[in-house]
């Protein structure tokens, strides 16, 4: 059995010891807390808002501090009051200078009830993040980024727009109603303009989120997609939930950016710091679709002036034109019915000339055709007498030199009968000579012979069966002539 401590209080007791402390503590008292908003709901059907305030250090992050808190009646009616004037929502990750009452609950512990708002604190600590922000874009990339004046200047907002803007890379959440006004607008519009307009889905609310937005650049910058330019939208909300336009991160990659960016981002109060660094910004998607429409529509507007401005050059030049071929046509007619009437009178003279020429020529070519009939008469019978002595010398000489030829080449023939028949096997065996034979074939290199083998020996009369001894080499000096 346990044994009880002889003093001991119920929870409630405890409790309500604890309610009576921090009544007798804090009751009509009201503290001004700086701090950031987290884990904030709303009940809207009681006009509740439950959050956490916390305080966190500025060089870790780490949490220092943290305190349940809730807003009603009163409270809850500061907090509207504070989004009309703010321009934003009561929500997470924002940093308020609040009013409050402490309070102790013996169910719900210790809270925080929120009394009253200091917008202007609010503001102030967005605008003093939005100065550091800038600050360090303009120290960290001096190469991209610079400020002349008030205006910031950026690689990316110094590029030229294409004459025409056609191709299109949207930058959206995947239930974005801006998205839809931008494409509706660029795809309906009067002027019969064709878009081809690709999306790239990332979320557009939320700090944390920027970093989705920069990967969906990358994916743009790698699609090998010829985009004109990068619109970049959203379909409004307060000044917080505009804050991601705001990061350093994604500021810094537009404003390095290749390809021009084009802001459409919902806000009608302030400019993001997005906005300074994009090429272009318009308060809403449907402003940047009809600032894309009328952009090409200069284009188009330029294209008709020049068209124009061709056609009444053009009308002007045939103008002149025609007045000065009609003076160079008057001229012409005139110069060559000028040159007609030289040249006919120099053809006239011409003719005569030929004429009397003509029969000159006709007279002398007849007497020299005279004097060649009769030179060609007589000269073919002595060319032919001539041909026919030549004719008849050479058939005498054809038939003296035909005779000695023939009784020359008969000799010839004689002599090598003769010796064809002193070369013959025949002969040069009854003269004492053998033919030797290996395998029925006439040995003619003893170089192929060895001792053992097989031979015939040919002699004048008879065929000698041997077989090869020895073999010994000699110079044959016997048989020199």
């Amino acid at each position: 059995m346990v044994q009880l401590a002889e003093t001991h209080l119920r929870l409630s007791e405890l409790t309500a010891e604890i309610n009576r402390a921090v009544s007798d503590r804090f009751t009509g008292r009201r503290f001004w807390v700086m701090a950031d908003v987290t884990s904030h709901t709303y009940k809207a059907d009681r006009g509740l808002h439950f959050f956490e305030l916390v305080e966190k250090d500025p060089k870790s992050g780490n949490l220092l501090a943290k305190l349940s808190a809730k807003a009603w009646g009163s409270g809850s009616q500061s907090i509207e009051q504070f989004e009309r004037s703010a321009g934003q929502r009561f929500t997470n990750n924002i940093s308020v200078l609040i009013a409050v009452e402490i309070q102790y609950h013996q169910l719900y512990g210790l809270q925080a009830n929120l009394l009253e708002i200091d917008v202007n604190f609010t503001l102030g600590v967005l605008e003093q993040q939005r100065r550091n922000t800038l600050e360090q874009l303009l120290q960290r990339n001096p190469e991209v980024i610079w400020k002349i004046g008030e205006k910031y200047y950026t690689r990316n907002n110094q590029l030229t727009l294409p004459l025409v803007i056609q191709r299109i890379a949207v930058i959206a959440s995947s239930t974005s109603a801006g998205a839809e006004d931008l494409r509706h607008t660029l795809q309906l519009n009067v002027h019969g303009y064709h878009f081809i307009i690709d999306e790239y889905h990332a979320p557009v609310q939320g700090d944390q989120f920027a970093n989705e937005i920069v990967r969906q650049l990358i994916a743009i910058f790698h699609s090998e997609q010829n985009y004109d330019v990068v619109v970049i939208t959203r379909g409004g909300g307060s000044q917080t939930d505009l804050l991601i336009f705001d990061n350093y991160e994604l500021a810094r990659a537009i404003a390095r950016f290749p390809i021009p960016v084009i802001t459409g981002i919902g806000h009608q109060r302030n400019e993001s710091i997005v906005d300074w660094m994009a090429h272009s910004s318009t308060k809403t998607p449907t402003k940047a679709a009809e600032f894309i429409l009328a952009h090409n529509r200069r284009f188009e507007e330029q294209v008709i002036g020049h068209q124009q401005t061709i056609i009444i050059r053009a009308q002007q030049q045939f103008a002149r034109e025609a007045e000065s071929l009609s003076g160079i046509y008057s001229r012409v007619v005139t110069q060559s019915n000028r040159l007609l009437s030289l040249k006919q009178d120099l053809m006239n003279r011409i003719n005569q000339s030929v004429a009397s020429n003509t029969r000159t020529i006709l007279f002398n070519k007849r007497n020299t055709l005279l004097e060649n009939t009769a030179s060609l008469l007589s000269r073919p019978r002595t060319i032919i007498g001539n041909q026919r002595n030549d004719l008849n010398n050479f058939i005498g000489n054809l038939k003296t030199f035909n005779g000695q030829l023939l009784k020359n080449q008969r000799g010839y023939l004689n002599h090598y009968q003769s010796v064809m028949r002193l070369m013959s096997p025949l002969n040069i065996l009854k003269r004492g000579f053998a033919i030797i034979k290996q395998n029925d074939r006439i040995c003619a290199h003893p170089d192929k012979l060895k001792p053992g083998d097989k031979i015939s020996i040919l002699m004048s009369a008879i065929k000698l069966g041997a077989t090869l001894d020895n073999k010994t080499d000699h110079h044959a000096t016997e048989t020199d002539l």
